[in-house]
């Protein structure tokens, strides 16, 4: 498996799996990469995070240990990359 960076192509490719996971009626590019993915942002629930943890752990092979853990890679598209990334090479 290549290593994951930081960088456009993986906070794109993190988008479309919020879009495709939890059916969103939106195109990918209209999240932004610091914008909240709960509460004011986009406006998501914990079943929506269930669902965004699952996605992320098929799509990256990266597992999200706990709650704790996931609301701090959950917070947006930026934290979730920095996290993928850290995850990649820690």
């Amino acid at each position: 498996m290549s290593a994951i960076t930081d960088g456009p192509e993986l906070r794109a490719r993190i988008k479309q799996v919020i879009v495709e996971r939890l059916k969103l009626e939106m195109n990918p590019e209209e999240i932004g990469d610091e914008a909240p993915l709960f509460g004011e942002g986009l406006g998501l629930d914990s079943i929506d995070a269930l669902e965004l943890v699952l996605g992320i752990e098929q799509a990256f092979g990266v597992k999200i240990e706990d709650e704790e853990v996931g609301a701090q890679a959950l917070g947006s598209v930026a934290t979730l990359a920095r996290f993928l990334a850290a995850k990649q090479t820690g």
